[in-house]
């Protein structure tokens, strides 16, 4: 292959723990990428283990120049994805490489190749496994670590998968709030206007019950799949799919910050959920190895945690517009503040969504990041 790169798929266990390892060297002078716990990561990628490739499939590529990986590769073919949007596409993401072209280009070269066969007809990316886990290329806000579930990447890698022949299928933003700041110098009149067009609907917001936790994630579901079918890109999860990642936020949700709206007959209207940013955890424990002081490190720093992330928030389609996201935003914060945290992310929120994107401004928040998904024919 050019200039001496060759691309290899990983087929054992001992590559896929090289897979999973190579970025804790890229990244090692970078002191906002955020070191994964290796064994959840193994999981991850574990068809056995993911419920998404119940209805998927992947390919992962190391690329070496002689001895020496330079860089990594996944390509994955999403069945559901494809069959909600009648297209044939496939995805590339877990891509990380040196700022080398050429190394750049056999990886892409070789997850291209891989979807072609599957009969796909277009290349987007980058996406982790689908757009309901980390999506999206960092193309602006490289000063500050990324929260829980986003992404970081150097600058360079826009370059490297532009000159691949990749155009922008979509942006995505991100807004950040110094929480006590935002509701100090929000208008008072947009949360007393969004708490009284939210009683005049008819409806009620309350905090998640967590004695309930199976019933909740039920609600959680049925609004999910309501409220965000017809965004771009968006594919439903599976029963399976919202069971695993409910199973796995539990232990670490904090029920003060999940809200649901409910009608006065208790049908479900809305939701609004916020992560502690386990990211901060992560950062200071050096992720790595779960055993044996892993997860010992990750908890002791967890209850150092001050940022959240608005991970989900919207309503059904009856409900749009009533004032009942800004609602969910100010109780947030509000609450946000009363259990110590600090700052607050609202992401990943669409370029075309005009009227999150005002909302979130007038509500005081600091568009300080941006994501792309790159895509080109094959």
């Amino acid at each position: 292959m050019a200039q001496n790169v060759r691309v290899a798929q990983v087929t054992t266990a001992n590559e896929l723990l090289q897979f999973i390892e190579f970025p804790f060297r890229l990244y090692q002078a970078d002191p906002h990428w955020t070191p994964p716990l290796i064994e959840e990561r193994r999981d991850f990628f574990d068809p056995n283990k993911n419920p998404f490739f119940e209805h998927a499939r992947a390919r992962l590529f190391m690329a070496y120049r002689g001895s020496e990986l330079v860089g990594t590769v996944a390509a994955v073919v999403d069945d559901t994805h494809n069959e909600v949007h009648n297209e044939r596409m496939g995805a590339f993401g877990f891509f990380e490489a040196i700022d080398d072209q050429a190394v750049a280009d056999a990886l892409l070269e070789a997850a291209e190749d891989w979807a072609r066969t599957e009969g796909m007809t277009i290349m987007r990316g980058p996406m982790n496994f689908s757009i309901n886990q980390e999506v999206g290329l960092l193309i602006d806000g490289f000063d500050s670590p990324a929260f829980v579930m986003m992404t970081h990447n150097p600058p360079y890698y826009r370059a490297l998968i532009e000159k691949r022949g990749y155009d922008k299928a979509m942006d995505m933003y991100a807004y950040l709030y110094d929480i006590a700041e935002s509701l100090a110098s929000a208008p008072a009149k947009l949360f007393r206007a969004a708490e009284k067009a939210t009683q005049n609907a008819g409806l009620r917001v309350r905090p998640v019950d967590m004695r309930h936790f199976d019933d909740e994630v039920e609600i959680i579901r049925d609004v999910y799949r309501r409220g965000w079918e017809q965004n771009w890109g968006a594919v439903p999860m599976s029963d399976h799919e919202i069971r695993h990642l409910a199973a796995s936020l539990k232990p670490v949700l904090d029920p003060n910050l999940v809200f649901v709206a409910e009608s006065a007959d208790g049908q479900p209207a809305g939701v609004s959920l916020a992560l502690p940013d386990l990211h901060q955890a992560l950062r200071w424990s050096g992720g790595g190895h779960m055993w044996p002081l892993g997860i010992p490190k990750f908890l002791w720093y967890k209850r150092r945690i001050n940022r959240a992330r608005v991970l989900i928030l919207g309503t059904v389609e009856e409900y749009r517009g009533r004032g009942i996201d800004a609602y969910f935003t100010a109780e947030t914060a509000r609450r946000a503040l009363e259990g110590g945290y600090r700052q607050m992310e609202c992401s990943w929120i669409l370029e075309t969504n005009t009227m999150m994107n005002r909302m979130l401004e007038r509500l005081g928040g600091a568009r300080y990041k941006t994501y792309r998904i790159f895509e080109r024919p094959l």
